[in-house]
């Protein structure tokens, strides 16, 4: 998370990328060469220390590692302190990495919303654990984890410096994500938010939704179906009402 440049003013980012990708790639040689088998993972992170870095978030690493043929090879560690940084939700950065196949393993923390840099607090807040165990009950096809887990990428705080603090921030951390867990569980046993989801867009199931997504139609040809229906029933979103649900499960 530190590949980037402070100024554009002395900078071929081009090359830099490039030179990036070379190196990536002697690394996958090399770990074939001599029989290794893990997963290499790439840590998507927009700033600290560089100006710009270029894996700033999930969608700029899947693009770098689409671009260079490296997609097969790395997978993202998504940390929450750096989707913060990049001006996203951890729902979000773990929902770009996992729709690729690409999310392998998550750094457990939480940043301060009100101070702009890498603060790798432990995780406490209960909501946000179990919106994403929520996401990590669902990759890989329900599978979970096939590589990596739940990494605490934390420290206390300057003023906590007894051994007890050590022992409460772990712990804490982890009944926070082990309470996710189970929230994440029941909201899926419940089956309601699925169920809206998949109403919500029903009409790509069959009909020229269907064909839509098959790649059957043109602009052409949906112009004269839409000349030809009459004007749809725009259907709510029912946010206010998903997010009360949810609270639900709290």
């Amino acid at each position: 998370g530190r590949e980037g440049y402070a100024s554009l003013i002395n900078t071929d980012m081009k090359r830099e990328l490039d030179h990036l990708a070379r190196l990536l790639h002697m690394a996958v040689d090399h770990a074939k060469k001599i029989g290794f088998t893990g997963q290499f993972y790439i840590e998507p992170k927009p700033r600290e220390p560089s100006t710009h870095q270029y894996d700033s978030d999930a969608a700029a690493c899947l693009n770098f590692l689409r671009e260079y043929d490296l997609i097969d090879h790395l997978k993202l560690n998504i940390e929450t302190n750096h989707a913060e940084l990049a001006g996203h939700t951890m729902e979000h950065e773990l929902d770009v990495a996992s729709a690729a196949g690409a999310l392998g393993s998550i750094d457990a923390n939480r940043g301060d919303q009100l101070i702009g840099w890498d603060t790798d607090q432990f995780p406490t807040n209960i909501y946000q654990c179990a919106n994403i165990m929520l996401r990590v009950l669902k990759m890989n096809d329900g599978a979970g984890f096939t590589t990596g887990g739940l990494n605490f990428d934390a420290k206390r705080r300057r003023e906590s410096h007894l051994p007890d603090d050590l022992f409460h921030a772990h712990v804490g951390g982890m009944d926070a994500f082990a309470r996710g867990l189970k929230i994440a569980g029941r909201i899926i046993a419940d089956g309601r938010f699925d169920e809206f989801v998949r109403a919500r867009y029903q009409s790509f199931d069959s009909g020229v939704g269907a064909e839509i997504e098959a790649g059957q139609t043109s602009l052409e040809s949906l112009d004269a179906y839409a000349l030809g229906i009459e004007a749809p029933v725009l259907e709510s979103g029912r946010q206010e009402m998903l997010e009360n649900l949810l609270n639900d499960y709290l």
